[in-house]
């Protein structure tokens, strides 16, 4: 069994030794951080009290190839893939699908016949040579290179007004960089692992509030009412079904699956158990929710059990409450682009400016909430967020309605007090 030795420096840091027995001698490695040197403890005792393949003291997997199990990165990627669990085959197609864009390099083929290599990952070997990525010769430096990739345009030499790649966002090479993330990982967690290190540990990604046009649309009441009333005109029931998102929050999938059994007449509430999930081929079929908290129950205004109660008389159990033609299911894409983008269409001809999705129903509805001083706790509850962190990270900056408090507070702790405020200055 190897062991970890903490030696304390002068300066106050600390290394961390790790020390194991091999062939009647101590082998020791040293390294500057705890979590590195359980790593390679791990990686010691995994091959059987002795140094790693290809690991050289001092320096690290230098000479990775010459581990057995070394295998091309695409090829664990796609085999981590496979071996997932607990998640449907679309988003395995979809996994397969960013590994094969985005982690393998693309080649194009010039004018003059010769074959242009750009994007993926690459290693970049000490010499400057760039070879085949493997999952054991990736280092951090190389994802470095690829985050940084990503971040520019490539256009065709031959002819520059053509792109070959165009600049990722920062939340698509955050996403990117997760999946990598976790094809890593899970080299570090076989038995035994295949590397010391997760190189995608330490990268610093672009970050995702740089841009200057925000992902998210909020609206004024008075500009969905403008958007809604163009639908109402020439379709009463897809304006029903807008105001359902705008006043519930209800993600699109949800809404549209709701069915006459869900209404709670007497308790004036509806139940969320149910969503549209985009399958391997592209089709639809029910599934749960998108978390297990999304599995929730929601509050109705009088309204909306007036609205409810129109859809749902004289229907049967498994009735859909928001119907398209012939009494089937509305899919997004029909309703988005025959009704959506057609009131948008309107409402722009009469100068409205802003340009929501359907989703920005659904953050409309926050905005309106955290207007009237609801804590975002219950609106974590009410839109079935799996955390509280996720309500606080896309809606927390809304919350305006403590500045009189805080402000407050701030004078109070500097001495500056208002008089009449009841906080005690500090003297």
């Amino acid at each position: 069994m190897a062991s970890i030795v903490e030696r304390p420096k002068k300066g106050g840091d600390s290394t961390f030794q790790v020390k194991w027995r091999e062939g009647g001698g101590w082998e020791t490695e040293r390294f500057g951080d705890i979590d590195s040197a359980k790593s390679f403890k791990k990686l010691v005792e995994a091959h059987g009290g002795q140094w790693p393949h290809g690991w050289v003291r001092g320096q690290g997997f230098v000479e990775p190839e010459t581990n057995p199990d070394d295998v091309p990165l695409i090829e664990w990627a796609h085999r981590y893939a496979d071996r997932l669990t607990g998640i449907d085959e679309r988003t395995r197609k979809d996994y397969k699908r960013d590994i094969d864009r985005h982690f393998a390099p693309a080649t194009h083929t010039r004018r003059d016949g010769s074959v242009m290599t750009y994007g993926g990952i690459v290693h970049t070997e000490r010499s400057g040579a760039s070879t085949l990525a493997t999952l054991c010769n990736v280092t951090q430096d190389d994802v470095t290179d690829w985050v940084r990739a990503q971040e520019t345009v490539v256009k065709d030499p031959d002819d520059p007004a053509e792109v070959l790649s165009r600049k990722a966002s920062p939340k698509s090479i955050a996403n990117r960089h997760g999946l990598l993330w976790c094809v890593f990982q899970a080299a570090l967690d076989a038995t035994p692992p295949l590397r010391a290190t997760n190189p995608c540990a330490k990268t610093s990604l672009p970050r995702t509030d740089a841009g200057t046009e925000e992902e998210m649309c909020f609206l004024e009441h008075d500009e969905y009412v403008r958007i809604v009333a163009e639908m109402r005109a020439f379709d009463p029931a897809a304006a029903d079904l807008c105001d359902w998102l705008v006043g519930t929050g209800m993600r699109w999938g949800e809404a549209s699956a709701l069915q006459t059994q869900d209404v709670n007449p007497r308790a004036g509430t509806v139940n969320v158990q149910r969503a549209w999930k985009r399958q391997e081929d592209n089709t639809f079929a029910l599934g749960p929710p998108k978390t297990k908290k999304a599995r929730r129950i929601i509050a109705l205004t009088g309204a909306q059990m007036d609205m409810v109660r129109r859809y749902t008389t004289g229907r049967g159990p498994e009735d859909w409450i928001f119907r398209g033609g012939a009494g089937k299911a509305w899919r997004h894409s029909n309703f988005y682009h025959r009704k959506w983008e057609r009131a948008l269409k309107e409402a722009r001809a009469k100068g409205f400016t802003k340009k929501p999705r359907l989703h920005d129903l659904r953050h409309t509805h926050v905005s309106w909430l955290i207007a009237a001083n609801i804590p975002l706790p219950a609106i974590q509850i009410r839109l079935g967020h799996e955390s509280i962190t996720t309500t606080v990270d896309r809606y927390g900056h809304l919350v305006r309605a403590l500045d009189g408090e805080i402000t407050a507070a701030v004078e109070a702790a500097m001495g500056t007090a208002p008089a009449g405020s009841g906080l005690r200055q500090v003297v």
